[in-house]
């Protein structure tokens, strides 16, 4: 098996080495990618113009050349070798025969599609001092007519020519000496970049903002915990909301009959000591249905209040229409990091639907409106108290998806447990704030670990592909009749979307901690995805 991995691994750098390089000059002359290709990108399925692949978030391709009867014949056609060694978390986008990749720690580059040949590259120059928690990493970028537009670990936004790679302005969102950061793609919605802000273990204060695409003059900002002159601010205790994280680090939806942008926001801070913040701790572990125009919060959903686990409501919304008991409902499918899955009317907020997808132990289950009822005995404490899911969620910011012929949402599930601690500690501003801690109990492959699929009409489980050790991986589904995902020891696979049978598998050698895509160039579909610091891409032999 090691031998064939390696054996692999040279085949990549060949595949990718072996072609010639372009240059920008010689970049195809792609067209514009206005707003109305935005709100129809189902309609040209050989392209991926967005992070999630459509505004509604579903991760659905209605490519069907590569099928249930032919998926086995995949093999590798090009790599891309990405010059920093880290986890690449990168979702590419494609547009017409041109594939834009962000790499680690801030950089893009735009390759052909075909081969994985090189057109240019920008650097993003980072200082020396960030104060990031969780990786140097960037998942993506954002297109709108002919610029690209990519947050950074500095908390910048950064517009950027996808011709060229020159910039067209560069803005600071926030000051990321005092712990903030940017590390997901941003969502345009009409002439608007959408973007949120990471540092929930830095005592930040979240927000969501809005900027002019042509000229990054900030629109609106929308905080995610409300100020003093607002009602809701007395769900913190104290001044506690001024540190009071609730991040906005994943990329969010977009309805546009209802000119709703949707995004899920991050645990409380400090994680862990939620005595120095009694309250509900609105709107931490949310999900915010925001007017697009005016960043006006429309209503919120939160799904643990006065979260002291952090389990953050950072997973990617899913919008579907669907009959629920005999009625046509607009929903959004939401499976949440604390174990429970939500189908929420997304017009209104009002809970439809909610059932563990996954082990959990510190609720007795969910009341007529969707909150938590807590189990007794389950806070962290000085000594530790073992409670499920682990801090790293049931299931996490990996994406999930939805297919809309099977009508099964999928969820990479995890059955973990851990054991939570709690201490004091005093707020200093740029340094981590987080109250306590958590460690495992047993290891990760002790626990079950699978590809679940869910019927949002009620939650119930229609299968499980059982994987180990916990994947951390997003899922594709497509018209082919398929769901792609990855796996923490380098395996990327493909499963029957209505049965979870396992029709093919490749070992890639490094952990897939991203969500793969699919695309065709010249009528031939590929499907790419991020394996340690390489981009795979695939097609039929």
């Amino acid at each position: 098996m090691k031998q064939w991995i390696v054996t692999l691994m040279l085949s990549a750098s060949a595949a990718s080495a072996g072609q010639s390089s372009p240059s920008a000059a010689s970049m195809p002359s792609f067209s514009p990618v206005t707003w109305e290709r935005l709100l129809h990108a189902s309609d040209e399925p050989h392209n991926w113009l967005m992070y999630s692949g459509t505004l509604d978030s579903q991760r659905f391709s209605r490519l069907t050349t590569v099928s249930k009867d032919n998926v086995s014949k995949l093999e590798l056609k090009w790599a891309y070798q990405i010059p920093e060694i880290d986890r690449a978390e990168t979702v590419p986008l494609v547009v017409d025969g041109v594939m834009f990749i962000t790499e680690s720690p801030s950089n893009v580059v735009a390759v052909d599609a075909r081969t994985g040949g090189l057109y240019w590259r920008y650097d993003h120059e980072l200082p020396d001092d960030l104060r990031i928690c969780c990786g140097r990493n960037n998942r993506g970028v954002a297109i709108l007519g002919d610029t690209l537009f990519m947050s950074t670990l500095d908390a910048h936004l950064v517009a950027i020519d996808a011709r060229t790679g020159s910039v067209r302005w560069d803005i600071e969102v926030a000051d990321y000496t005092k712990g903030y950061s940017k590390t997901a793609a941003p969502l345009v919605v009409k002439d608007l970049v959408v973007t949120g802000i990471a540092g929930g273990e830095y005592g930040i204060r979240g927000f969501l903002d809005a900027y002019h695409a042509d000229s990054g003059e900030r629109v609106w900002r929308l905080h995610t915990i409300p100020g003093p002159e607002h009602p809701d601010n007395k769900t913190w205790a104290g001044d506690s909301w001024r540190t009071g994280g609730a991040p906005t680090w994943i990329t969010g939806a977009y309805d546009p009959d209802l000119n709703l942008i949707y995004w899920g926001t991050g645990n409380p801070g400090p994680d862990w000591n939620g005595e120095v913040r009694l309250g509900d701790n609105l709107y931490s572990d949310s999900a915010l249905a925001v007017n697009a125009d005016s960043g006006e919060l429309q209503w919120y959903f939160q799904f643990t209040p006065w979260d002291v686990h952090d389990w953050d409501a950072i997973q990617v919304p899913i919008l579907t229409d669907m009959n629920l008991s005999g009625q046509s409902r607009k929903v959004m499918m939401w499976a949440n990091r604390n174990g429970f899955y939500y189908t929420l009317d997304r017009v209104t907020g009002e809970f439809l639907v909610g059932t563990p997808f996954a082990l959990q132990t510190w609720a007795q289950g969910l009341d007529e409106k969707g909150r938590p009822i807590r189990e007794p005995g389950k806070l962290p404490t000085t000594d530790g108290n073992v409670v499920s899911p682990s801090v790293g969620g049931a299931t996490n910011w990996w994406s999930a998806a939805y297919s809309p012929e099977t009508e099964l949402f999928y969820v990479n599930a995890f059955d973990g447990e851990q054991e939570f601690f709690i201490r004091e500690q005093e707020y200093r501003e740029g340094e981590q704030f987080t109250g306590g801690g958590a460690q495992n109990v047993e290891p990760n492959d002790k626990y079950k670990s699978a590809v679940r699929a869910l019927d949002p009409r009620d939650g119930a489980l229609r299968w499980e592909f059982p994987i180990q050790p916990r994947s951390t991986s997003g899922l594709l589904a497509t018209a082919g009749g398929l769901v792609f995902g990855g796996s923490v020891d380098g395996y990327f696979y493909a499963l029957d979307a209505a049965t979870g049978e396992e029709l093919w598998h490749i070992a890639l050698g490094s952990r897939v901690h991203a969500a793969p895509l699919t695309y065709a160039v010249d009528g031939e579909q590929y499907v790419t995805i991020a394996a340690g610091n390489v981009v795979f891409t695939f097609g039929l032999d």
